[in-house]
């Protein structure tokens, strides 16, 4: 795929910095700073088989308004690949969120924190740990689950009985193989999982392509880590204002994960469905994702600027602007 044939928002950014950030057990982090020195912050944590280009539409949607800090996730992107198993944890997701912000977010300031899928999971696993509650201003958990994941893929048809889909999922989830080059088989297979119907050809080409980035081992280690993994506990733990995005035909999250998450929040501020958006929804719903993150930060970080916040209804930018219907906000009191 050329760069000409990307969709303009989606080509990462540069950043206005670079830095290497090591987490409690050494493992190095790499951390990009993008936006405004000085503006209220906002981190970014990328989910499973994704990079920090995961975010660069929603980064170019927030630069001219927040610092915006995107930062690889353990075996992602350009940080370290972990010499171990033992090393891919919900624990280690937390610890490395805890080095990035201790790192990122000036003393007696916060920060708004969006995730993505396991960036969501990263979100509530490391909510209890007072490096992270004292930097947090709010949360945007996007596309995620706290548990029960593989029983509730949506990947295989539900004719299959649910025995045989369970089996399936999980054995689809601890995969080994090479996912192998992309052609258009397995960027069928693997659009058909990720992406909506509303998504572009253009768009779902930029998220096939990254999770074919992913290295076969770190793929199959975290999905070992998803396979069991349960941050109730963690969730239950996340005391700030938080709001929930999801997309209507989310396959790998469905929309069961994020009324569960709601239910469980102690400050729910809101569920933003979006139609025709499957479990990608920065790609494939930018500004959506980017109006929603605009809505806390300037509800609950000082110096917000609700004026400049774009719409919700906004196309994303670029050249293959999507249109699809409008998202369904759901106010929770």
């Amino acid at each position: 795929m050329s760069r000409s044939s990307i969709p303009a928002d989606c080509l990462p950014p540069v950043p206005a910095e670079e830095l290497a950030v090591l987490s409690a057990d050494g493992t190095r982090l790499h951390v990009e700073v993008h936006g405004q020195p000085g503006a209220p912050t906002v981190v970014l944590a990328h989910g499973w088989t994704c990079s920090t280009a995961f975010w660069a539409p929603v980064i170019h949607q927030l630069a001219d308004r927040y610092r915006v800090v995107a930062y690889d996730q353990r075996g992602h992107g350009r940080s370290e690949v972990p010499p171990s198993r033992v090393r891919y944890s919900t624990r280690a997701l937390g610890e490395d969120l805890a080095a990035v912000l201790t790192r990122v977010v000036p003393p007696g300031e916060r920060a708004v924190l969006a995730g993505h899928s396991m960036g969501g999971m990263t979100i509530m696993a490391g909510a209890a740990r007072a490096e992270v509650a004292e930097r947090t201003a709010a949360a945007v958990l996007v596309s995620t689950g706290p548990f029960d994941l593989v029983r509730e893929l949506n990947v295989v048809p539900r004719a299959v009985p649910s025995g045989v889909r369970f089996l399936l999922h999980r054995e689809l989830m601890r995969s080994r193989l090479p996912l192998g080059p992309v052609n258009p088989l397995t960027r069928a297979g693997l659009g058909y999982a990720i992406m909506g119907t509303s998504a572009t050809a253009a768009r779902t080409e930029v998220a096939v392509r990254m999770v074919h980035a992913c290295p076969t081992a770190v793929r199959a280690n975290w999905a070992r880590v998803l396979g069991r993994l349960d941050v109730r506990a963690g969730l239950a733990r996340l005391a700030v204002p938080t709001s929930v995005v999801v997309g209507a035909e989310d396959r790998l999250t469905p929309p069961v994960h994020a009324h569960r998450i709601v239910a469980a929040l102690a400050d729910p501020q809101g569920l933003l469905l979006l139609p025709g958006v499957g479990h990608m929804a920065p790609i494939e719903r930018p500004a959506e994702v980017a109006a929603e993150i605009d809505r806390m930060a300037t509800a609950h970080l000082p110096g917000g600027l609700a004026a400049d916040a774009p719409s919700a209804t906004d196309a994303p930018t670029g050249t293959d602007a999507t249109t699809g219907t409008d998202p369904e906000r759901t106010a929770v009191a």
